[in-house]
């Protein structure tokens, strides 16, 4: 295999609220997705960036430092949640309750055809 048949094209994304960045690179393809991220310079860039708590991913799906990558993938390194998917949903459930929006019964959505039967 020629050396150039050994370099692969990848993207290493970082994204903040305001801002996104894709470092292009080409590397080896026996790269690890930690040598690909410290290669790509993100780490200089945005130094709040600890790979030892921030997940990483391609394409969407979580992967560890230690993973070989393919032609074209793109690493994601993603920043921690401000908040809990789940605590957020279970208080706004909470909130409808408290305020009559919700089922008492189920917690979701009013039934118009469960208020119908108790009309009747």
């Amino acid at each position: 295999m020629s050396a150039e048949a050994q370099l692969i094209h990848v993207e290493v994304v970082y994204a903040l609220p305001n801002e996104q960045r894709v470092f292009q690179l080409v590397v080896n393809h026996e790269s690890t997705v930690e040598e690909i991220i410290q290669k790509s310079g993100v780490l200089s860039v945005y130094p709040e960036i600890d790979l030892s708590t921030n997940k990483v991913g391609v394409f969407s799906r979580n992967v560890k430092l230690d993973a070989t990558v393919r032609d074209k993938d793109r690493i994601e390194i993603y920043r921690p949640l401000l908040a809990d998917p789940k605590e957020i949903r279970r208080k706004r459930a909470e909130q409808a309750k408290n305020a009559g929006k919700a089922d008492p019964v189920t917690g979701g959505k009013p039934s118009p055809l469960r208020k119908s039967a108790e009309a009747s």
